[in-house]
């Protein structure tokens, strides 16, 4: 097996490829004879998976999640930052912009006029089509509520799982992103104002449904949830700044006011008595302790404060996860001591078994090594009662050490759960949604792309950590590195 670092870099590379080819997946056919449908994706489309399946047993995700696509868009612009891809990723960018405004003008009333979907459905899948009524309510901004739609930019006509309002607002991230660190882009006008149109669309999506129910990131309970509105409050407070850029000042200043205000009421998700965040305000405490609110922190991406890798509640949630899952999961209670646990999404997840989740173990690694490079940047390692079990879980520093010794620590802690995603990695590269919690065989769905945009963020957040501290002192490198 080679070593932790070589093999992370040549892993992130197969991610990048590989993830490159859910984009714009044009040569793919998806058939779904159930429903007499025939989906050929267009260009500018993230297939979620680009395996068809048709739960024979893995799940069907050949779908344009607006949720998924914009974590994949994210990670493809961290990957060509990190050098894992060339500059065809450009090419997909730009697709997928064009792609998204289309959505824009989807009409259910229009499709309900046009289409015989029902007619071409066979009698035992009647009970999975939607109802008219639901449809025809799908136009304007509803339809970027509407979770998903088909790769060939068509109205979903499948239950599920509605309204889910997160997508908007991390594509509005993820697109900001591009904007900052590509500054190229400007130079193509119909690019320029495209994005331009997008952004300002998802800005006013998300500042209509901020305060309105919707279903989870995982799409199980509708309810206020922790991963949606910190992504919500996000997405204002980085759209407040370019409307600003933009001459837009009472546009950012709403913008601005209601992500203070939702970022007002978090203190109602800090579970005292547990000591965690919970992932919802729902008083059922069967999911309350839930990697969505790590991976939240991640696609926040606030760098102090609260509910950023700085606070010392987030912290002690990463805590209580890893000490859920160490105990529930037999691939943990076997695992040599230089590796991390495996994390799932909450205690006795039954989906496709409940296993451990590749996006959830890496966004561990990820909240480490993103705190490592945090603390060498000049950040303050915080010490509280809240996240007591956190820093001696990281091991104690020397007396009177400083912000250092910690990224170190937090740095060794990161590739210790690198070291399990690698044990649980086929040589292939590949990955899928789930591993086993006792074989540690793959599960659900095959080459996830959110499983390969996860590793792609959590490998360039360590290149990043690493080299911080490496600058610091070269001479010495830092701990748990292979």
């Amino acid at each position: 097996m080679p070593g932790l670092a070589e093999w992370i870099l040549a892993e992130a590379r197969f991610a990048t490829a590989t993830m490159q080819r859910a984009i714009s997946a044009t040569q793919l056919v998806m058939e779904r004879p159930g429903f007499g449908q025939r989906v050929v994706p267009r260009r500018g489309s993230v297939l979620a998976s680009p395996v068809p399946a048709h739960y024979d047993p893995d799940p069907d995700y050949f779908f344009h999640w607006f949720r998924d696509s914009a974590i994949v868009i994210d990670a493809l612009r961290v990957a060509v930052a990190a050098g894992y891809a060339d500059d065809s990723a450009l090419v997909r960018f730009r697709e997928f912009v064009q792609f998204s405004l289309a959505l824009h003008s989807l009409d259910g009333r229009e499709f309900l006029r046009h289409g015989n979907f029902r007619a071409r459905a066979q009698p035992e899948f009647l009970r999975y089509l939607r109802p008219d009524s639901e449809i025809a309510a799908l136009s304007g901004e509803a339809v970027q509520a509407d979770v998903r739609v088909n790769a060939d930019g068509t109205l979903d006509f499948i239950r599920w799982s509605r309204p889910q309002t997160d997508g908007p607002a991390l594509r509005c991230i993820a697109l900001l992103g591009w904007v900052r660190e590509f500054p190229s882009l400007h130079g193509d006008p119909t690019l320029r104002s495209a994005l331009s149109e997008l952004i300002s669309a998802d800005l006013a999506f998300t500042l209509s449904y901020l305060r309105k129910a919707c279903s989870d990131v995982w799409e199980e309970e509708s309810g206020e949830h922790y991963y949606t509105r910190l992504v919500q409050a996000a997405a204002l407070t980085r759209g407040a700044d370019w409307l600003e850029d933009i001459g837009q000042e009472v546009r950012a200043r709403a913008s601005r006011i209601a992500a203070e205000e939702t970022l007002a009421r978090f203190d109602g998700f800090w579970n005292e008595a547990a000591g965690f965040y919970r992932s919802r305000t729902s008083p059922d405490p069967r999911r309350a302790l839930d990697i969505s609110v790590i991976v939240a922190v991640l696609h926040a991406g606030r760098v102090e404060g609260r509910h950023s890798v700085i606070d010392p509640r987030a912290q002690a949630t990463l805590t209580a996860l890893e000490e859920l899952f160490e105990t529930e999961y037999a691939i943990n209670r076997e695992r040599r001591s230089d590796r991390g646990p495996a994390l799932g999404r909450y205690a006795n997840d039954r989906y496709y078994g409940g296993g451990a989740w590749y996006l959830a173990t890496l966004a561990a690694a990820e909240f480490y090594f993103t705190l490592a490079h945090t603390l060498r940047g000049g950040a303050v390692m915080p010490v509280t009662p809240e996240n007591l079990r956190f820093r001696q879980r990281l091991g104690a520093p020397a007396p009177g050490a400083g912000g250092a010794a910690w990224a170190q620590l937090a740095l060794a802690r990161g590739d210790a759960i690198m070291r399990t995603v690698q044990a649980f990695t086929p040589a292939s590269g590949e990955l899928s949604e789930q591993f086993d919690q006792t074989t540690g065989a793959q599960t659900s769905a095959k080459h996830l792309s959110w499983s390969y945009a996860a590793f792609i963020t959590a490998a360039a957040r360590r290149a990043q950590a690493e080299g911080s501290i490496r600058g610091a002192n070269p001479a010495t490198p830092p701990a748990g590195t292979a």
